[in-house]
């Protein structure tokens, strides 16, 4: 593995970039790869920023989101792939993982502790609470002068993946790093009622219903909501708008982990897994091919949702030392 300082010379040698996150973006894929793509653009690189999925309505508000480009990577001469956030190439997307055999030199920056090692340039930190944290440490590292506008995706990348400063990936260098944020002049009350207080009426909709699924263990230590197409449809709510759902499973007094089962247009089933911190999730959703940290993962799979639902419940209640039956 690299450090951040190969990094930095790997990024200055670079001129016509392309950024990308994973599939199905949160806060931190794309408030990390706005706050990049922004400042390298004053650097006088060009920079083309996407993914294969669009952006949630609810990160419309982060500077140069209307930049993003939905899909496919857009035709190019490109000499540089940076790749955010993203701990496995399947997580790439259709287009984007084949640019990484595409002869371009590949930067890839992550916290996952479990990514794959890929790349030309490899920099994984899973101390950092949120790759945001990551690229603010490479600012610092290349003397770059922090915009307000980066500033504004970097706080938003860094509050998404800590659960508003509540997980406990929080270190104090994190708020250190949020505290410089705000003096840049983030509006720190504005973001977070964008983030969490303006929800379109379906979503409401939609915890109505998944509340009515709710189950728990026999030993009282695994909570689990389905969410099927069936309840989206009803709820008229989209699939972006399951965001933050698992935790009222995990929410329950005496609940180790919880667990969300959401079926996707495909049919396949995206497992989501909280856990309240005696239970690492990221080795739960390793049994099932997935992945990412220890008190928040997921996985994907298909099949029958009962026997998905047995499968997972049951590695689930074992790893939290409990009985089901």
């Amino acid at each position: 593995m690299n450090n951040l300082a190969d990094i930095a010379l790997a990024i200055d040698r670079a001129d016509s970039v392309l950024i990308c996150g994973h599939v199905l973006p949160d806060g931190d894929s794309l408030g990390s790869m706005l706050a990049l793509g922004l400042a390298l653009e004053k650097l006088g690189k060009k920079v083309t920023m996407g993914g294969a999925d669009r952006v949630p309505a609810i990160y419309g508000f982060l500077p140069g989101v209307d930049r993003y480009v939905e899909g496919a990577p857009p035709a190019g001469e490109y000499d540089t792939f940076i790749v955010l956030d993203c701990s496995v190439p399947e997580r790439l997307g259709k287009g984007y993982q084949e640019m990484l055999s595409s002869g371009v030199v590949v930067i890839n920056l992550d916290h996952h502790a479990g990514s794959k090692s890929f790349g030309t340039y490899r920099y994984i930190d899973p101390a950092a609470a949120a790759v945001g944290e990551i690229i603010f440490d490479l600012f610092n590292l290349m003397k770059v002068d922090i915009s307000l506008e980066s500033a504004i995706c970097l706080y938003t990348a860094i509050v998404t993946d800590t659960g508003s400063f509540q997980y406990e990936n929080m270190q104090p260098d994190t708020h250190r790093r949020v505290a410089e944020l705000l003096e840049l002049g983030v509006p720190a009350a504005q973001i977070n009622q964008e983030l969490y207080e303006e929800k379109p009426k379906a979503v409401l909709d939609l915890l109505g219903l998944a509340l009515g699924t709710l189950s728990l263990s026999p030993c009282g230590r695994v909570c689990w909501m389905t969410v099927t197409r069936k309840l989206l449809n009803i709820s008229g709510a989209e699939d972006e708008h399951t965001e933050g759902l698992v935790n009222y499973a995990r929410s329950i007094r005496g609940v180790q982990v919880g667990i969300l089962f959401r079926e996707t247009e495909g049919g396949d089933f995206k497992i989501s897994f909280r856990s309240k911190g005696t239970v690492d999730v990221n080795r739960l959703s390793a049994m099932f091919g997935g992945g990412g940290h220890p008190r928040a993962s997921g996985c994907v799979m298909s099949g029958n949702l009962a026997d998905i639902q047995e499968k997972i419940v049951s590695a689930a209640v074992l790893a939290a030392g409990g009985i089901n039956n």
